[in-house]
């Protein structure tokens, strides 16, 4: 079946010249209103969730949205989607060795379950059905044993703090029998990690065994954090003078929010730690929570504001 083109810039609900600001400033207002932890419709938050954190994943890199945008223009062409000629396809990873609509060249494995579509994998994933072989332990390839497979797999913050369990479909090429696992996702599973099913790769030649599927994680990003190792980072904007007198902000966190006191005189870019709200390490200890303060500087005075701060000035020699 010929890969269907997905429209990020429509998910996001962005325009194709819009900025790196108004495309993040989509994506957390969307992600915030989608997040399957506080919607009501469970089940069709999930699904927009997914398209999301798909379309920010490729329109929030730089590299990736140039390459986008160059496929944009042919998505709608006679015999499925067809990117263009040069568009880099020889590059190691590229992953569109498997772009076309024909049977010999579409996508060869199909997955369900994954969060992310086939016209990401094909061109922007690890690539449905990749060979995987010399990538895992070094084991090279015999004449025997079937080749690896590699998909990529989208995982929430919360799920990769508590684990989770995941069902994941599977259709092979060929057929049109669709296999379901249970996919564990371990407590603490961190981004690039693989995830193995051993022996439901490909099928071995002449009595070999079976190939491995590896789901390699792909970290859902949050509208509230980014992830480093297992610390989280939240920024939080704050007023000058609530910069220079202190205050008590409400500060979320994976579990719930907190509190946290600013003191006097806290300056912009300055870190606030909160131990261990962050991310399960892999020995099992938590990464902790920073709280990174931006100053947020008012736009437009009144009158008796600007008269203030100029007063303000005056006591400090400007």
């Amino acid at each position: 079946m010929a890969v269907q083109f997905r429209d990020y810039y429509e998910t996001l609900g962005v325009s194709k010249n819009a900025t790196e600001d108004e495309i993040k400033s989509a994506f957390r207002k969307l992600a915030r209103k989608f997040h399957p932890d506080v919607a009501k419709d469970k089940k069709v938050a999930e699904e927009k969730f997914k398209q999301i954190n798909e379309a920010y994943e490729v329109l929030s890199d730089p590299e990736k949205r140039k390459k986008y945008d160059q496929l944009g223009a042919n998505w709608n062409q006679p015999g499925g989607f067809q990117p263009p000629p040069d568009w880099g396809g020889a590059q190691p990873g590229g992953g569109f060795h498997q772009w076309s609509g024909d049977g010999d060249r579409g996508v060869q494995f199909e997955f369900g379950g994954t969060g992310f579509s086939d016209f990401f994998e094909a061109f922007f994933g690890g690539g449905r059905g990749r060979s995987a072989f010399g990538g895992f332990g070094g084991r090279e390839a015999t004449a025997e044993r079937g080749a690896d497979v590699e998909a990529d797999i989208l995982v929430t913050l919360e799920e990769a703090l508590h684990g989770s369990t995941r069902t994941v479909s599977l259709r092979r090429p060929g057929s049109n029998k669709v296999e379901t696992y249970q996919v564990r996702i371990p407590r603490g599973v961190h981004e690039g990690q693989r995830i193995r099913l051993a022996g439901q790769g490909e099928a071995g030649a002449r009595g070999g065994k079976s190939g491995d599927l590896f789901l390699r994680v792909r970290l859902a990003k949050h509208p509230d954090f980014t992830v480093e190792g297992s610390d989280l980072i939240h920024e939080v904007k704050i007023a000058p003078w609530q910069a220079v007198v202190g205050t008590e902000l409400k500060v979320p966190t994976l579990e719930g929010t907190v509190r946290l006191k600013v003191p006097p005189g806290t300056q912009g870019g300055q870190r606030f730690r909160l131990r261990e709200r962050g991310l399960p390490s892999a020995s099992g200890s938590r990464g902790d929570l920073y709280v990174v303060i931006q100053i947020q500087i008012p736009k437009k005075l009144s009158e008796r504001e600007r008269e203030i701060w100029n007063q303000i000035a005056k006591l400090h020699g400007g």
